[in-house]
């Protein structure tokens, strides 16, 4: 440790060279060093790993004993790593490898390490799952109820899977899941979900599924003493705005929790006009006496959306401009042409949504919130699909989590 664990040293042998990486940022992963055909790590430093008295150790101590050592992609070009312990075992290979893996799971990343039984899928259904997992909704942030983000998704009851890698309890994905447990039919039925589609159970979208609130954040700067946040006097202001006025407070701004809809007035705010900006208006050819010195410059909601009113906040920047943050919060509810995914890469949109009592049920009576299509699984081999289907059932009726770790 004499050298920081963050510079790489590979010893190029047919070139003759050593080399030292020692640039920031470079990925590097941990594994076990091997001597003599096992491991470096012995029994009695996982008793002192597990133990929690004065002699113990920890992740450090590892690297400081030369139990462990991080690698990087470079040094990987002169390593011989075993997947498994079992693996050292194998005679012709006793002096062939130098490290060994922790896990053969660790070879994954953080979006792959978060399906369940990824050994058991073909591997582009792995890679479009890593894709789409980024796009998943749940809770973002565990503070999103302070933040102003500019949009933001926020899943109205999401739930930790049925079934979990032991990454997952890593990467702590069960306390801020992106997603429901939804009892799924695989069927072909009225032939609304051909080709990637969904029938979704409308009786469970009423009751809240999938339900969703989506923030938006408007803002507005007083950037000089000519502009003002307030209700414009339109006696005075030219320039008046399409939508209604009347829900600003004295202030300028809207309340909190007011409802609001499509082109309403959120932020008034008016600004100096210039004098050559000044045009007298033309009523008949006759000239108004009184010139308008001021322009409305005011903030409407988006044309297409609706919903309340979450937050607004006024304070001043790191300028000592005075600024307003107003956040809109709305309800969406899923509906034909949403998309939908499974941790497989399996993703579909709504063809149709079908009441409880027209979709077909189970002879104890179980009636399914989404129905897919057979013919998704065949060519795309996602065999971990179906292991989550069975995983999943057993764990929903022993009430124990299922473990879907890979290898």
């Amino acid at each position: 440790m004499e050298i920081p664990k963050e510079v790489s040293i590979v010893r190029d042998i047919a070139n003759k060279e050593v080399r030292f990486f020692c640039d920031p940022g470079r990925v590097q992963r941990p594994l076990f060093i091997v001597k003599d055909g096992q491991i470096v790590l012995r029994k009695h430093h996982i008793e002192k790993l597990r133990s929690r008295k004065e002699d113990s150790m920890n992740f450090d101590d590892t690297l400081k004993a030369g139990l462990i050592e991080f690698v990087d992609v470079e040094e990987e070009e002169t390593t011989m790593i075993a997947m498994h312990i079992t693996d050292l075992k194998n005679k012709g290979a006793v002096n062939a490898y130098t490290h060994c893996e922790i896990h053969p799971s660790m070879i994954l990343g953080v979006c792959a390490s978060i399906i369940p039984f990824p050994d058991h899928n073909q591997s582009p259904r792995n890679t479009y799952q890593s894709a789409m997992g980024k796009q998943a909704m749940g809770v973002y942030s565990s503070n999103h109820f302070l933040r102003m983000d500019t949009l933001a998704h926020v899943l109205y009851y999401p739930q930790k899977p049925l079934v979990c890698t032991k990454s997952m309890d890593l990467l702590h994905f069960k306390e801020l899941p992106a997603g429901c447990n939804a009892v799924v039919a695989i069927a072909c039925y009225t032939g609304y979900n051909q080709e990637d589609s969904i029938i979704g159970n409308q009786s469970s979208i009423d009751r809240g599924m999938f339900r969703s609130a989506f923030y938006r954040t408007y803002h507005d700067t007083k950037d000089s003493e000519e502009e003002s946040f307030e209700i414009p006097d339109f006696r005075r202001t030219v320039g008046r705005r399409h939508g209604t006025y009347d829900k600003l407070d004295k202030d300028g701004l809207i309340e909190p929790g007011a409802t609001v809809s499509g082109d309403d007035v959120i932020i008034g705010k008016t600004a100096l006009m210039r004098k050559n900006q000044a045009d007298p208006d033309m009523l008949g050819g006759q000239m108004i006496d009184q010139i308008k010195e001021r322009k409305d410059v005011s903030i409407q909601l988006k044309h297409s959306e609706n919903g309340k009113i979450d937050q607004v906040v006024l304070t001043k920047n790191e300028e000592g401009k005075i600024f307003t943050k107003v956040k809109m919060r709305s309800i969406r509810i899923p509906q034909i042409g949403d998309k939908f995914a499974s941790r497989h890469g399996q993703k579909g949109t709504i063809g149709m949504t079908y009441k409880q009592e027209d979709m077909p049920f189970t002879q104890e009576g179980i009636t399914p919130d989404l129905i897919i299509n057979p013919h998704a699984i065949p060519s795309r081999m996602t065999i971990g699909h179906l292991v989550e289907c069975l995983s999943s059932k057993v764990a929903s009726l022993n009430g124990i989590e299922g473990d879907a770790t890979p290898f």
